[in-house]
């Protein structure tokens, strides 16, 4: 991340010079930086290796006679990466208005090779449009950016924090030009417009790769493309950084502890399932066991665990995977989604056959898991015998920590309680929230759960049932949250509306 003490908005002509004439490559080639952390004395940060006259040439560049100090190769490269994210994240927020500066980096990657962010240069207009697009969107941490055409403009959205935002509007004249730019990048068929398409490009900032998943759809103003980025840098999060309560994680983490059975986590797209899934996974000992997991896409590496990328186009899907990863000997499978009915069948055959199996649906709460596998033709003794728990989540936006206050109001009930509220600050971009957190209702299917899953028994009963053994439903799970000063209360009700209904 970059140091958000480091500004380039002052009137800094030193630092402005270095940054606009020096190529990041040429700082990495010869291992030298500016030290934009040095106080009122700036100077140039080198390592043993740097030849002299590249320091001459240096100073000749920006006219300035910097003075040079020796430190460490990762230093430098630390410095050098940091910085120059800082500057282009800078220039790009001065710029977010207009595109008639110089282009600043060639973003995507058409071919194999991963492209930096922050090294190649083009002067080609369109080239810049996107590059400054996917780099604001690497900067605000988006999840999704959305290219969708209109009668008179391409407007670009993105999705930060799970709510779409509108951050800009392209020309209608370059509508053309961006989204074949970003279908080239993809290796879609650009030719092609009347039907969807999806490829994939990848990308870096520094030290940090971003794949991007490209998806083209016909609209009557023209194609509509949304890209999902997909940070490979990010960290694994320990199941206890979720935001669970402390004994849902105790629940939670005796569940996973079982050697077979099937455990579920729902909630809608985009409401963080395959973290927590990853989460458990980081919780059990794959030094001993055989963990396989299916993914589509696979978002975080992890060690010592076998993952394959679902390819529908080659007819590997995750049920042909599924069949395949049980003759591979595994102890721990994990099904990125469950999607269909062969699926459902082989992944509860491999619970009932001595497999711990991870995997996810899209259901309201966490008991409509359970009607929604018997739908996907599982029969009701078999779920009985093989489920061992489902949590359901959702992501609320945290209050920005900047702007914050405490408010106190009359709720329905007559109580005068207090809560937080956020005004908005430049921090948090005038939203009032900055980050997520988690949301969570887990249910352990225990002795009197199965009989009512053995009679077809409604999900109201079955979720009743769980709350009388201790459950606590996802707006309980909200409330706390409310209550801790963690989120508000529009943020709860505004994703636990569906599941309360």
């Amino acid at each position: 991340m970059v140091d958000q003490s480091v500004s380039f908005n002052e009137e800094q002509s030193v630092v402005e010079r270095f940054f606009s004439s020096i190529p990041i490559e040429l700082c990495r080639r010869h291992l030298f930086c500016f030290d934009a952390d040095s106080g009122e004395t700036p100077r140039l940060l080198v390592s043993e290796a740097t030849p002299l006259f590249v320091v001459d040439a240096v100073r000749r560049r920006i006219r300035f006679a910097l003075p040079t100090e020796y430190a460490d190769a990762p230093v430098i490269r630390e410095h050098i990466d940091r910085l120059y994210e800082a500057y282009r994240a800078s220039s790009v927020s001065t710029t977010n208005s207009a595109f008639a500066h110089e282009a600043d980096d060639v973003l995507l990657s058409s071919n194999d090779e991963t492209m930096d962010l922050l090294e190649d240069q083009s002067d080609t207009p369109v080239i810049d449009i996107v590059n400054r697009i996917l780099f604001e969107a690497v900067q605000q941490q988006a999840s999704d950016i959305h290219f969708q055409p209109n009668e008179s403009s391409l407007t670009v959205r993105m999705r930060m924090d799970g709510v779409l935002f509108d951050t800009r509007e392209v020309s209608k004249s370059m509508q053309e030009e961006v989204l074949t730019r970003i279908k080239v990048a993809g290796r879609m068929d650009i030719a092609e417009k009347r039907l969807p398409q999806d490829g994939r490009a990848t990308v870096r900032v520094g030290s940090r790769v971003i794949d991007l998943r490209i998806a083209s759809m016909p609209s009557s103003h023209g194609e509509r493309i949304v890209v999902r980025l997909l940070d490979k840098s990010a960290r694994l999060y320990q199941l206890e950084e979720l935001g669970m309560d402390p004994l849902s994680l105790q629940r939670f983490r005796n569940a996973i502890s079982v050697e077979h059975g099937l455990i579920l986590v729902t909630g809608p797209t985009g409401s963080g399932k395959s973290t927590t899934l990853y989460s458990a996974l980081l919780e059990l000992d794959t030094r001993e066991k055989n963990a396989v997991t299916l993914e589509d896409p696979i978002e975080y590496q992890l060690e010592g665990i076998s993952q394959t990328q679902i390819n529908l186009k080659k007819g590997m899907t995750f049920a042909g995977g599924l069949r395949s990863v049980l003759r591979q000997d595994p102890d721990i499978i994990m099904v990125g989604e469950i999607r269909d009915s062969e699926t459902a069948m082989m992944a509860v055959q491999a619970a009932l056959t001595g497999h711990l199996v991870f995997s996810t649906l899209h259901t309201n709460d966490a008991a409509s898991a359970v009607t929604r596998m018997m739908d996907l033709g599982i029969e009701p003794y078999l779920l009985a015998s093989s489920l061992v728990s489902v949590l359901a989540q959702r992501l609320v936006r945290r209050l920005c920590l900047e702007c914050r206050a405490p408010t106190e109001f009359l709720p329905e009930v007559g109580i005068k309680r207090s809560e937080f509220v956020s005004k908005g600050c430049d921090v948090c971009r005038r939203t009032g929230y900055r980050g997520r957190l988690g949301i969570y209702e887990l249910l352990i299917v225990e002795e009197e759960i199965r009989g009512l899953i053995t009679r077809r028994s409604h999900s109201t009963s079955i979720r009743d049932e769980a709350v009388r053994q201790g459950m606590q439903l996802l707006k309980v799970s909200g409330d706390i949250k409310i209550a801790e000063g963690a989120t508000s209360r529009e943020e709860v009700e505004r994703v636990t509306m569906r599941a309360s209904m």
